[in-house]
């Protein structure tokens, strides 16, 4: 028998991470909800692709049996990288490169989303259910939702991402800034809109660096873009700046100055955008954090160990993290799932205190002057 054995369970958050582990709860009989504050699949607008990894995403959809769907939706070289100075030099293009499509194969959010929730149980996912706060009701827990909703859970699995709600409840610790801002933006069917950056593009990515600052394109599978400038600032910069990220043309005006110098070609994104800017300060949680673990309540993904993008681990994680942790609740040589929690967030805190200080590291040398010199490095292009 195992530790979750006629147990409820809740995972609060619908991201891949908390839609990963239910599939691979409910592959071993588990009793398991999502609660998702989004009113429905398609309520916000998804970002840029995602690289899988082998030993982390890749792992994690391969146990949970999705990877025939997966091949059958990720997309053929979307992981073609070109990098380029501020100029729109091209420093290096892989573009050409045969793809090893084993290693880090790309998919859109959209359609890994579309995989995970048609792999659950009917009503598995709960829409609009935005975390409020819970109560210790016996061994488990009394969860309300911001829409009047009340769930009994005897587990509870927090997944809900960078500003974690349930975070506090395990642990006082706080994130701290990066250093770093990003702004995102996208351009809707950039061959027609944008065809000089289209053709850039490749349908790939671009890095582009110059002036301690990045600018990252992405291209997606329905013919849209995402780029996210990033550079570094003072934590409070989004709300001194006075900047009205819905307003393009105080954007453009902001994009002008502080990147002064760079090509045309990288303005031409900002002038052909898509809807509003979001700006995102980029946070980490402290490399050493630690928490006594419970025997109802844990954590994983973004709410356990927040790091900033530019080491491209944050999704591959928090699906190591469900792949983990639901190893440890089937696991049948732990007594109690305080044992299993124990030993599952013993690893998890140890993975990602490592890749986090990659990930810092990573950060901290893309917005330096010796970004493209170490750009090449990792890819090893020197």
């Amino acid at each position: 028998m195992n530790t979750i054995n006629n147990k409820k369970i809740a995972v609060i958050g619908g991201g891949p991470g908390g839609l990963t582990l239910a599939r691979l709860l409910q592959m071993n009989g588990a009793d398991v909800k999502v609660y998702e504050r989004d009113a429905h699949k398609d309520a916000r607008p998804k970002g840029a692709t995602l690289d899988l990894h082998e030993e982390s995403g890749l792992a994690a959809l391969d146990a949970a049996g999705l990877m025939e769907a997966f091949w059958a939706n990720y997309r053929p070289g979307a992981d073609a990288l070109r990098i380029a100075d501020k100029h729109a030099t091209l420093i290096f293009d892989d573009s050409d490169t045969p793809r090893q499509e084993t290693m880090r194969p790309e998919i859109d959010r959209g359609p890994l989303q579309n995989i995970l929730l048609s792999s659950l149980v009917e009503r598995t996912v709960v829409w609009d259910s935005q975390f409020l706060n819970m109560q210790q009701q016996g061994s488990g827990w009394d969860i309300t939702f911001k829409n009047g909703d009340i769930a009994y859970a005897d587990l509870v699995i927090a997944a809900d991402g960078a500003n974690s709600k349930l975070r506090p409840y395990l642990t006082p610790i706080k994130p701290f800034y990066a250093g770093v801002t990003a702004i995102e933006g996208a351009v809707y069917n950039s061959e027609i809109v944008i065809p000089d950056m289209h053709k850039l593009l490749n349908g790939g990515k671009i890095f582009a660096f110059g002036d301690e600052k990045s600018l990252i394109v992405s291209s997606k599978g329905d013919g849209s873009l995402v780029f996210y400038p990033g550079f570094k600032c003072d934590e409070n910069w989004v709300r001194a700046s006075g900047i009205d990220f819905t307003n393009k043309a105080q954007v453009l005006e902001w994009f002008n100055a502080e990147y002064a110098g760079w090509d045309e070609i990288w303005l031409g994104l900002f002038e052909n955008a898509s809807g509003p800017f979001f700006a995102r300060p980029q946070y980490c949680m402290p490399l050493d954090h630690t928490w006594e673990a419970r025997p109802n309540l844990t954590i994983l993904g973004d709410a356990a160990h927040l790091m900033p993008p530019y080491a491209g681990e944050g999704v591959n994680m928090a699906m190591l993290d469900a792949l983990e942790l639901s190893q440890a609740l089937l696991n049948k040589d732990y007594p109690d799932t305080l044992a299993a929690i124990a030993a599952y967030e013993k690893q998890m805190r140890i993975r990602a205190a490592e890749t986090a200080d990659m990930t810092m590291q990573s950060t901290e040398l893309l917005h330096s002057e010796e970004a493209i010199g170490f750009m090449m490095g990792v890819i090893g292009g020197v």
